[in-house]
């Protein structure tokens, strides 16, 4: 996926969500490695907003293949 496409995603239906997931973008994405970059775009692209948001904000967990990407969000916001 391309970096503006990618940028895109980053804008969320939720100002909340908006502040996680573009904080993360900022902090953490450039140093990621790939695979946590393959798993952000996977994660923007195809899971809905309330799922991310009850994730990061620690309501429920995350399925095993987000557990890892999520904690990163957690840290950054």
């Amino acid at each position: 996926m391309n970096e503006g496409r990618l940028r895109w995603l980053t804008r969320r239906g939720m100002k909340e969500l908006d502040v996680i997931v573009g904080r993360y973008y900022e902090k953490r994405y450039p140093h990621a490695t790939h695979i946590e970059r393959a798993a952000f775009a996977r994660l923007l692209s195809e899971v809905e907003d309330p799922e991310i948001y009850s994730w990061s904000m620690g309501t429920t967990q995350p399925p095993t293949e987000y557990a890892d990407l999520i904690a990163q969000l957690r840290r950054h916001h």
